[in-house]
């Protein structure tokens, strides 16, 4: 079997995660009710404790969070951080290996630039774990992976690789593959690319171990439940097939974008389908986008399906992603329900709730010191930390140990090493 790298990041060799205390502010866990005067205290990059009163050790450093909201770094669930490179042109777009409709044998770990100028947008915004995904030339993408936002080599970075398998549906796949003559052009097409790899996989899983096939292989993990099918659809009819394929195989379906995923809500809810849901700060830049509505979230929340909300970066900078959230809030969604869309949702899409996505005992020591409510626009994030180590401060004061350096972005600075 392909090697399989499990919920990870180790820092490397010789790193020692600090101890530190939030003290004084508004704690938001996510996963339990606000503190007031609340403190977070981390261990070993670890956090141990939640809560009023908390006792902290002398030897713990204590930062003080008075007058601000202590909240768990964000969960981006859909991402191109890193392969589709910002400010780099044809020398940084890894994004599609459209030479190849069935891309399951590709990695996005294999192409993520940790330099990539994205990962340094995404702290400004709180948000500290993401999702990179493979684009949508493809029917079958390849596989995607889960890192934190923050280090010097992708090694550094990775939480869980591969988090899921990426497929697209609709114009996309159409459109790279038809102009150039080949298959796919049509949407029975995309589907027949999907069900053909899909038959073989079920065919090679009994075939093992006499049989080596990279791609296979990973297809049989979908079939065997243990990897996601993350599945670009927009239109209702495209939702439609990935429900029809993953009913015919039998995999773990997630859908993401969704543009009218909202049209069948009923249906995604019956099947406990989860959705993905975004951009919702785009425009209506091809035909299957034109009856995207920012409502679709709270639509799809009031059905009970399991909402997640993306930035699809870099369709919309990364460090937006809160304001898709306070975009839905807006347009009817619950509140509670918005934040847990950039938290703790995500994180279990992930396989990751054990490790980030909220304020807990045991979760790794991701924090964000807000000057306000997240969920207002002119609130913004102060100070973020990693394994309790702090890696963006706002307004350009160095946030990094000495020997490290450190990068401006527009509103301050962010450490690109792991401190050695």
């Amino acid at each position: 079997m392909i090697a399989h790298t499990p919920s990870g990041h180790v820092p490397p060799p010789g790193h020692v995660p600090p101890d530190v205390a939030f003290t004084g502010g508004y704690v938001v866990p996510v996963s339990g009710d606000p503190v007031e005067g609340g403190t977070v205290l981390i261990r070993n990059g670890k956090i141990i404790a939640v809560g009023a009163g908390v006792p902290v050790p002398d030897d713990v450093q204590i930062v003080d969070a008075t007058g601000l909201w202590v909240l768990p770094g964000f969960v981006e669930a859909h991402s191109h951080l890193g392969i589709d490179e910002e400010g780099e042109g044809w020398s940084g777009d890894d994004l599609n290996e459209s030479t190849d409709p069935n891309g399951a044998r590709l990695r996005a770990l294999d192409a993520v630039n940790p330099a990539d100028p994205g990962f340094a947008d995404a702290l400004s915004g709180g948000v500290t774990t993401a999702a990179v995904l493979p684009g949508s030339a493809n029917p079958i993408g390849g596989q995607a992976v889960a890192l934190k936002c923050h280090g010097r080599t992708v090694g550094d970075m990775v939480l869980r690789e591969p988090v899921a398998v990426k497929s697209a549906l609709g114009e996309n796949p159409k459109r790279v593959h038809g102009d150039h003559g080949r298959l796919p052009s049509t949407r029975q097409g995309i589907a027949a690319v999907i069900r053909d790899a899909l038959t073989r996989a079920r065919d090679h899983r009994a075939r093992r171990p006499q049989e080596s096939d990279p791609g296979l292989e990973v297809l049989a993990r979908v079939l065997d439940g243990e990897l996601p099918w993350w599945q670009h659809a927009h239109r209702a009819d495209d939702i439609g097939t990935a429900l029809r394929l993953a009913d015919e195989f039998g995999y773990r379906l997630v859908v993401h974008h969704g543009t009218e995923a909202h049209l069948l809500a009923d249906l995604l809810a019956e099947r406990q389908i989860p959705v993905v849901s975004g951009p919702l700060t785009t425009g209506r830049g091809k035909p299957e986008l034109r009856n995207r509505t920012p409502r679709s979230p709270a639509l799809l929340a009031a059905a009970g399906v399991t909402l997640a909300l993306t930035t699809d970066h870099n369709s919309v900078p990364i460090q937006y992603l809160v304001h898709q959230a306070t975009i839905a809030v807006k347009e009817g969604l619950d509140r509670r329900t918005a934040l847990r869309s950039i938290t703790t949702t995500p994180a279990a899409l992930l396989g990751l709730d054990d490790r980030v996505g909220a304020l807990r005992p045991g979760l790794d020591g991701d924090v964000v010191l807000w000057s306000g409510d997240p969920l207002d626009t002119m609130s913004r994030a102060v100070r973020v930390y990693i394994d309790g180590r702090e890696v963006y401060r706002y307004g350009g004061q160095e946030a990094s140990a000495p020997g490290c350096r450190t990068m401006k972005t527009s509103t301050g600075s962010w450490d690109s090493t792991v401190n050695p």
